[in-house]
């Protein structure tokens, strides 16, 4: 078999920017043939990723902010509609309080925990709720974790508890969905020059070890992020869920 995704159709959330993870993965999809849905934060983001959305020719291009209400609901309303049902998802989506990231874990605040990982881990819950009855013939869930979430890595502090939660979340909508031959998986990129990085203290620490620690000696890119995407949707993976994939040139099994 080779990778093709020709006949299939999902939904791309957490496009920022031409160097987002997202649109990695958005890029490696319709290379492959897939129909994409694409999602913008707001009107102040709609500029920068409105020319994305072209690019890869998005079939829906509509506002996403999980944290208002209806608007993840209607994505899913208007995938139903264009399509009828949809075969993949991608969220790519994280956020914490920047005063509270740079901080300590034992330091953070119940409202700043609770908004963060309602973002960074529970909406791609309610994701797979919403895609469950649209995923007619199976099909496959896909988010974006860290190593900070196996180890303690510095300064990245209060999404390595969140990102944990949101790895854990995985197996367990694994568990569940799989009997309607949904699968669910975790993708692991190592440091990234993306905007979400940008709020991580002293981040370029973190590139430079990942640079010069891993087997690889350099960084993945967004592509190769967007190429496992592709081969976690295709039939080539038919028989894998649940599980935490690295695309960071080897750093994570580095001292």
């Amino acid at each position: 078999m080779s990778l093709s995704l020709e006949g299939k159709k999902g939904i791309v959330v957490g496009v920022a920017n031409e160097n987002s993870i997202a649109f990695g993965c958005a890029k490696a999809l319709h290379e492959a043939g897939a129909e994409i849905a694409m999602t913008y934060q707001n009107e102040k983001a709609r500029p920068y990723v409105e020319p994305l959305a072209k690019a890869v020719n998005a079939k829906i291009f509509v506002p996403c902010n999980v944290v208002r209400e209806n608007e993840l609901e209607q994505l899913f309303k208007a995938a139903e509609e264009a399509w009828g049902k949809i075969d993949f998802v991608i969220h790519s989506i994280a956020w914490s309080p920047i005063d509270e990231l740079h901080g300590r874990v034992v330091d953070s605040t119940p409202e700043g925990f609770s908004k963060a990982m309602d973002i960074s881990c529970h909406s791609f819950i309610r994701m797979a709720k919403l895609a469950e009855p649209l995923m007619k013939e199976g099909g496959s869930m896909i988010t974006m974790s860290y190593y900070g979430a196996e180890k303690v890595v510095d300064h990245y502090n209060m999404m390595g508890p969140i990102k944990a939660a949101l790895e854990s979340s995985v197996r367990y909508l694994a568990a569940e969905l799989g009997e309607h031959n949904i699968r669910v998986n975790c993708v692991s990129p190592g440091p990234m020059m993306t905007r979400a990085a940008s709020g991580i203290d002293q981040f370029d620490k973190l590139v430079e070890s990942a640079e010069t620690q891993s087997p690889l000696q350099r960084l993945g890119t967004t592509e190769e992020v967007g190429n496992m995407a592709a081969f976690l949707i295709s039939p080539l993976s038919s028989a894998i869920t649940g599980g935490v994939h690295y695309v960071d040139a080897g750093h994570h099994i580095m001292a």
